[in-house]
């Protein structure tokens, strides 16, 4: 099973009473935006697989890739979970887990029959070289693997039934009933043994211990694991093993965010610090280019431990800079930002095959790489929106988008 580094925008429960943040609002409309921008930038920048071939290239975009795969994924997991404990204590248990398998199942079943082989199908008649085959014929013997698997397949996997885009919901209904199993466990704990929570807040320290955690658990699973290998859990989970630890981390902190009000508590100095650090982290990246032969994927080398530990650091610096800037300084809150906050799961959803078509039509147009990249966010940014806000008006869509 495989798919590409892609993002999604958490499909959170609307926030209700303290947490009715604006600024985190428009920390997720921002995120959003940068989803497609990531997308947006696939055909163009690195060199990992993609729904269209043979595009002109340029490092640049390579670095942004690399910056964006190295942190907007962990800050959507911590969004996301801020609203889990809220959602949790008003519905309770079983009304939680119901409204979180409508929310994130149905996309992913949905979008795993119509969005995913609708792309996997163009990218079949396009670049695999095989004679054409109606939609219906390739999605029972090809994408399901009902049919017999060609001698030469080109891959990158057999068959080519996957979750493409919808890999982060996916994983957020994962964490979301682990979160459920491990609070009756805690609970049933506290009961037992009268324990407390500890009520300080993170600092330097505390951040640079993070850092390290992730780097160590990040370096040890990329030893089997490296980039860009999906693995299938239970033939129906698609995981990326060598980014769990961040992703893991960063939601188990948005737990603890919400339950100990760290999102109004911490220290605004300590995160304008991190966030500058964050930002050189950025320049350096770009400066010595992504594809650099000091960085490796995975493996027991010296470049694989060296970019384990500087993702993980950029990570924590991003995070942590980006909530503390948008805290302070990206506070106004409007009837327009309240839409666009909305409509962000489904953007999510919908944005992907849009991208992909406008890349397709920009195919052989003599454009640059950044030329047809800049192109695609400008066309692809504002249609999304409006369609999904056109979705969600749709009678039974808005409980789901």
């Amino acid at each position: 099973m495989y798919t590409t580094d892609s993002g999604a925008p958490p499909p959170t429960a609307r926030p209700t009473g303290r947490l009715r943040l604006g600024w985190l609002d428009n920390l997720r409309i921002a995120l959003t935006v940068l989803v497609v921008v990531h997308h947006a930038a696939q055909a163009y920048g690195p060199a990992d697989w993609w729904y269209v071939e043979g595009q002109p290239r340029t490092p640049a975009l390579a670095s942004l890739s690399a910056v964006d795969g190295a942190f907007f994924m962990s800050l959507f997991f911590f969004v996301s979970a801020v609203f889990v404990p809220d959602s949790y204590e008003r519905r309770g248990t079983w009304p939680f887990l119901k409204g979180r398998l409508v929310r994130l199942g149905i996309p992913v079943v949905v979008g795993a029959l119509t969005i995913v082989p609708g792309l996997m199908y163009a990218y079949y008649v396009h670049y695999r070289g095989y004679p054409p085959i109606s939609f219906s014929r390739y999605f029972a013997d090809v994408y399901l693997g009902l049919g017999d698997k060609s001698a030469d397949w080109s891959g990158p996997s057999w068959p080519d039934l996957q979750f493409g885009h919808l890999w982060f919901i996916q994983n957020l209904l994962a964490y979301v009933v682990l979160y459920v199993l491990c609070r009756k466990a805690c609970h049933l704990l506290k009961r037992r043994l009268g324990l407390r929570r500890e009520e300080r807040v993170p600092g330097h320290a505390a951040l640079l211990g993070l850092a390290a955690g992730i780097s160590v658990a990040t370096f040890l699973v990329r030893l089997r694991y490296p980039l860009d290998e999906w693995v299938p859990v239970l033939d129906f989970l698609q995981v990326e093993p060598a980014r769990v630890p961040q992703y893991a981390a960063f939601f188990t902190l948005g737990v603890l965010a919400h339950r100990r009000d760290w999102l109004r508590r911490f220290d605004a100095r300590v995160g304008w610090v991190w966030l500058s650090g964050g930002l050189a982290g950025v320049a350096l990246l770009f400066a010595v280019g992504s594809g650099a032969g000091s960085f490796g994927s995975g493996g027991f080398d010296a470049p694989s431990a060296l970019w384990a530990v500087y993702e993980s650091v950029l990570c924590v610096a991003l995070c942590v800079g980006l909530l503390t800037l948008f805290r302070e300084a990206v506070t106004h809150r409007t009837r327009l930002a309240g839409e666009l906050a909305a409509c962000s799961y489904a953007v999510y959803i919908v944005h992907l095959p849009l991208a992909v078509t406008v890349q397709y039509c920009l195919a052989g147009r003599g454009l640059s790489a950044a030329g047809a990249w800049a192109v695609v966010c400008v066309l692809v940014v504002p249609v999304s929106f409006l369609l999904a806000a056109g979705l969600r008006r749709l009678p039974g869509l808005r409980r789901v988008l």
